[in-house]
Protein backbone atom coordinates (compact mmCIF):
# COMPACT_ATOMS: atom_id res chain seq x y z
CA UNK A 1 0.00 0.00 0.00
CA UNK A 2 1.41 3.32 -1.39
CA UNK A 3 1.06 6.59 0.82
CA UNK A 4 1.67 9.92 -0.35
CA UNK A 5 2.54 11.08 3.35
CA UNK A 6 5.77 12.64 3.75
CA UNK A 7 8.09 11.20 6.10
CA UNK A 8 7.43 13.71 8.87
CA UNK A 9 3.80 13.16 8.78
CA UNK A 10 2.08 10.40 11.23
CA UNK A 11 -0.77 8.82 10.10
CA UNK A 12 -4.27 9.79 11.52
CA UNK A 13 -4.98 7.15 14.61
CA UNK A 14 -8.07 5.12 13.72
CA UNK A 15 -11.14 6.02 16.37
CA UNK A 16 -13.49 3.10 16.40
CA UNK A 17 -17.30 4.35 17.18
CA UNK A 18 -19.73 2.17 19.07
CA UNK A 19 -23.24 3.00 20.43
CA UNK A 20 -23.33 3.51 24.03
CA UNK A 21 -26.05 1.27 24.34
CA UNK A 22 -24.17 -1.91 22.55
CA UNK A 23 -24.41 -3.76 26.04
CA UNK A 24 -28.16 -2.98 27.02
CA UNK A 25 -30.60 -5.69 26.47
CA UNK A 26 -32.57 -5.93 23.32
CA UNK A 27 -35.88 -6.20 22.95
CA UNK A 28 -37.40 -9.21 21.77
CA UNK A 29 -39.64 -8.88 18.76
CA UNK A 30 -42.86 -9.77 19.26
CA UNK A 31 -44.75 -11.46 16.25
CA UNK A 32 -47.36 -9.37 15.42
CA UNK A 33 -50.47 -12.46 15.42
CA UNK A 34 -49.24 -11.51 19.80
CA UNK A 35 -49.49 -8.53 19.64
CA UNK A 36 -52.70 -8.07 18.18
CA UNK A 37 -53.96 -10.83 21.08
CA UNK A 38 -52.42 -8.30 23.95
CA UNK A 39 -53.60 -5.39 22.25
CA UNK A 40 -56.82 -6.94 22.34
CA UNK A 41 -57.61 -5.26 18.60
CA UNK A 42 -59.80 -6.61 16.34
CA UNK A 43 -58.08 -9.35 15.00
CA UNK A 44 -56.62 -10.08 17.74
CA UNK A 45 -60.44 -10.81 19.25
CA UNK A 46 -60.46 -12.84 16.12
CA UNK A 47 -57.65 -14.92 16.76
CA UNK A 48 -59.03 -15.83 19.87
CA UNK A 49 -62.49 -16.25 18.96
CA UNK A 50 -61.40 -18.96 16.65
CA UNK A 51 -59.30 -20.68 19.27
CA UNK A 52 -62.34 -21.10 21.94
CA UNK A 53 -64.65 -22.25 18.65
CA UNK A 54 -62.25 -25.20 18.22
CA UNK A 55 -62.24 -25.86 21.86
CA UNK A 56 -65.57 -25.37 22.01
CA UNK A 57 -66.33 -27.92 19.06
CA UNK A 58 -63.70 -30.43 20.59
CA UNK A 59 -65.60 -30.40 23.91
CA UNK A 60 -68.77 -30.72 22.17
CA UNK A 61 -67.91 -33.81 19.85
CA UNK A 62 -66.05 -35.51 22.80
CA UNK A 63 -69.36 -35.01 25.37
CA UNK A 64 -71.16 -36.12 22.47
CA UNK A 65 -69.89 -39.33 21.59
CA UNK A 66 -69.15 -40.21 25.52
CA UNK A 67 -72.80 -39.68 26.08
CA UNK A 68 -73.76 -41.57 23.19
CA UNK A 69 -71.73 -44.48 24.27
CA UNK A 70 -72.74 -44.64 27.86
CA UNK A 71 -76.57 -43.61 27.07
CA UNK A 72 -76.88 -46.22 24.58
CA UNK A 73 -76.08 -48.77 27.70
CA UNK A 74 -79.72 -48.59 29.42
CA UNK A 75 -81.32 -48.20 26.01
CA UNK A 76 -79.25 -51.94 25.41
CA UNK A 77 -81.05 -53.23 28.46
CA UNK A 78 -84.57 -51.74 27.47
CA UNK A 79 -84.75 -52.88 24.24
CA UNK A 80 -82.82 -56.73 24.93
CA UNK A 81 -84.39 -57.88 27.86
CA UNK A 82 -81.74 -61.37 28.04
CA UNK A 83 -79.19 -58.68 28.21
CA UNK A 84 -80.38 -58.28 32.32
CA UNK A 85 -80.21 -61.36 33.57
CA UNK A 86 -76.62 -62.31 32.48
CA UNK A 87 -73.84 -62.70 34.58
CA UNK A 88 -70.53 -61.83 34.14
CA UNK A 89 -67.88 -63.53 37.20
CA UNK A 90 -71.08 -63.71 39.67
CA UNK A 91 -72.22 -60.04 38.45
CA UNK A 92 -75.39 -59.20 36.28
CA UNK A 93 -74.20 -57.31 33.16
CA UNK A 94 -75.57 -54.03 33.84
CA UNK A 95 -73.80 -53.62 36.89
CA UNK A 96 -70.25 -54.88 35.16
CA UNK A 97 -70.91 -52.18 32.05
CA UNK A 98 -72.70 -49.52 34.52
CA UNK A 99 -70.43 -50.33 37.80
CA UNK A 100 -67.08 -51.09 36.14
CA UNK A 101 -66.81 -50.30 32.31
CA UNK A 102 -67.59 -47.34 32.47
CA UNK A 103 -64.58 -45.79 33.88
CA UNK A 104 -62.33 -47.18 31.51
CA UNK A 105 -64.69 -45.10 28.73
CA UNK A 106 -64.34 -42.13 30.93
CA UNK A 107 -60.75 -42.22 31.08
CA UNK A 108 -60.22 -42.98 27.18
CA UNK A 109 -62.35 -39.77 26.41
CA UNK A 110 -60.61 -37.83 28.44
CA UNK A 111 -57.19 -38.77 27.71
CA UNK A 112 -58.57 -38.21 23.75
CA UNK A 113 -60.03 -34.51 24.80
CA UNK A 114 -56.96 -33.51 26.61
CA UNK A 115 -54.48 -35.26 23.29
CA UNK A 116 -56.59 -32.76 20.67
CA UNK A 117 -57.20 -29.92 23.05
CA UNK A 118 -53.22 -30.00 23.52
CA UNK A 119 -52.40 -29.79 19.50
CA UNK A 120 -55.12 -27.01 19.10
CA UNK A 121 -52.93 -25.20 21.63
CA UNK A 122 -49.72 -25.71 20.02
CA UNK A 123 -51.26 -24.75 16.40
CA UNK A 124 -52.74 -21.86 17.42
CA UNK A 125 -49.62 -20.74 19.69
CA UNK A 126 -47.83 -21.48 16.03
CA UNK A 127 -50.27 -19.73 13.59
CA UNK A 128 -49.92 -16.37 16.21
CA UNK A 129 -46.14 -16.62 16.22
CA UNK A 130 -45.41 -16.82 12.60
CA UNK A 131 -47.96 -13.75 12.17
Amino acid sequence: MSTSQGPGELRPRRVRITSPRTSAARRPTVPTGTREIDEQTRLGEVYMNSLIQSQLRLTLAVIGVTVLVLGSLPLLFWLIPPTRTVAVLGLPLPWVLLGIAIYPVVYVAARIYVRKAERIETEFTEFVGRQ
